[in-house]
């Protein structure tokens, strides 16, 4: 179990663009399936630990929840991060088969130490990505993130930034399965989610 925030936690102090796709949701998933409606899992980003650089293939036969944000988030990047606690913790040993990329939309304020220093707060199955503005924009147009930052002069840290909730989760081939719109949300499903985590990965 992560000693980081608990969901429960994290609740209490945040208070009581989603993708738009036509998808089906039969009742066996929680997640709306978005199987061949979105590009296979692509990118390439440093991870904030340690500035090495990475590839979809470094998660190759993972489960992987790849979602966007920033470490200034007041409400939706510690909602997905405090839910993702208590999805590994649902998981027990599963969660081993599941890797969450959390990318930073905010390159500016999130330095490296920053941006890894958040997500481990969490768990230790989150990676901080970061990349180049091109790298950024190839992999949220690829996915068809929005996202806008704010005009703000160089070394700012006062200024808002607006992004989308969505998770979007991926099989150990790198092939979409599944979105979730709602998993920065106080009553997300966190089983609903653990059932599409194993189902997933049993798809290897």
């Amino acid at each position: 179990m992560s000693e980081g925030p608990s969901r429960r936690a994290a609740l209490a102090l945040l208070g009581g663009g989603a993708l738009a796709l036509a998808g089906c949701k039969p009742q066996d998933w929680y997640g709306t399936d978005v199987s061949g409606a979105l590009p296979d899992l692509r990118f390439s980003l440093s991870r904030a630990r340690d500035g090495k650089g990475l590839t979809q293939d470094d998660f190759r036969g993972q489960v992987v929840a790849l979602f966007f944000g920033y470490t200034y988030c007041p409400d939706i990047c510690p909602l997905t991060l405090a839910n993702m606690v208590a999805l590994t913790d649902k998981l027990g040993g599963d969660a081993a088969k599941l890797s969450v990329l959390f990318v930073t939309v905010d390159p500016d304020r999130d330095t490296p130490a920053a941006l890894s220093q958040f997500v481990a707060a969490f768990t230790p199955r989150a990676t901080g990505l970061i990349g180049t503005p091109d790298q950024l924009a190839d992999v949220t147009r690829r996915y068809r993130v929005t996202y806008k930052v704010a005009p703000h002069a160089p070394g700012a840290t006062d200024y808002a930034v607006s992004h989308g909730k969505t998770v979007y989760v991926f099989d150990g081939q790198g092939k979409a399965r599944v979105i979730w719109t709602e998993f920065a949300d106080a009553t997300a499903d966190i089983d609903g989610a653990a059932g599409d985590v194993r189902r997933i990965a049993a798809m290897a």
